[in-house]
């Protein structure tokens, strides 16, 4: 039987007349009857019986009511997308790709929102370890998380906030004992912190153009390992402005605005299209876009280019 005479006989039962149920299909009171007409055939029984001015359901139409609704709510479920959906339900591993400083600070907040709402979701996060697209088109990694750049054309991405870099040095390094300009700045040494190696990045730019040159005295692929250095030597590392101050205090660590013309870094997240969809992923997405925006985040539609956060 096809499924616009189901729907048909659903509402057909639901109302107990034609003329309302033809109100309903966006149709004619004759067109209704003969739809009514082809069900009495399919079922072999008049479903629909005279009773005064009004019709009353026969006992087989009465049987098949309550069938015939959950049976259109289940099409329904399987033909819309995230209809039915219920995260308690929900028994899925998502993997997450992003900077250890970024995990640092949600990690806690995004585990709590899951476990409340979906207490058999768990999830794995990796380093930034393959990037620009590849792992998300591979299925290797759900969503990539961080400053966004050089990602295949195909994938979706959502900007979700925008920070500035801040340096962080130890609460009695001498930098503090004053102002704190673009020269003192450079003459300080340097924590550089990069997966691959390298030692120059956008802060070297901008110094380059005051004439400045600064040295880096390590390099480090972590920020977590950056800002335990920072805490035990005179080395100056940076990171986010407003990200992690308790274990920036607990550590024994200061941060200060970098006295350069830097650009903010645009935070956003990617994933791969074949997910758009998904209800599980999109809800999946949503609670990790709330435990980076926070209570007072904003949120826009942008690419940015990847790397000034390591560097």
């Amino acid at each position: 039987m096809d499924l616009n005479l189901l729907r048909a006989l659903d509402i057909l039962l639901q109302e107990n007349s034609v003329t309302r149920a033809a109100e309903r299909l966006g149709t004619s009171p004759a067109a209704a009857s003969r739809t009514l007409a082809r069900l009495r055939r399919a079922v072999g029984d008049p479903l629909l019986v005279r009773a005064g001015q009004g019709m009353v359901p026969t006992p087989r139409a009465l049987e098949l009511r309550d069938e015939v609704g959950a049976l259109l709510h289940s099409c329904d479920d399987v033909l819309r997308p995230g209809a039915g959906f219920d995260a308690v339900h929900l028994q899925r591993t998502f993997t997450v790709q992003a900077a250890d400083l970024l995990l640092a600070g949600l990690a806690g907040t995004l585990a709590e929102r899951i476990h409340a709402e979906a207490p058999h979701v768990d999830v794995v996060f990796l380093p930034e370890a393959v990037e620009g697209g590849p792992a998300l088109r591979q299925g290797w990694v759900d969503v990539e998380l961080g400053v966004l750049g050089h990602l295949d054309p195909e994938i979706r991405t959502r900007r979700l906030t925008r920070m500035t870099l801040v340096g962080v040095a130890r609460s009695g390094h001498p930098l503090f004992d004053g102002r704190i300009d673009a020269r003192r700045f450079a003459a300080a040494a340097h924590i550089g912190i990069s997966r691959l190696g390298k030692r120059l990045g956008p802060i070297d730019g901008a110094l380059a153009e005051l004439g400045l040159r600064r040295r880096i005295a390590v390099v480090v692929p972590s920020h977590t390992s950056a800002m335990m250095l920072a805490r035990d030597t005179d080395l100056v590392a940076l990171s986010l402005a407003d990200w992690l101050p308790d274990t920036v205090s607990a550590l024994g660590l200061r941060t200060f605005p970098v006295p350069l013309d830097l650009a903010p870094l645009d935070l956003g997240m990617a994933w791969h299209p074949r997910n758009s969809a998904d209800p599980g992923h999109r809800w999946f997405r949503d609670r990790l876009a709330a435990a980076v925006l926070g209570p007072t985040g904003t949120e826009d539609d942008n690419d940015s280019q990847r790397g000034a956060m390591t560097h």
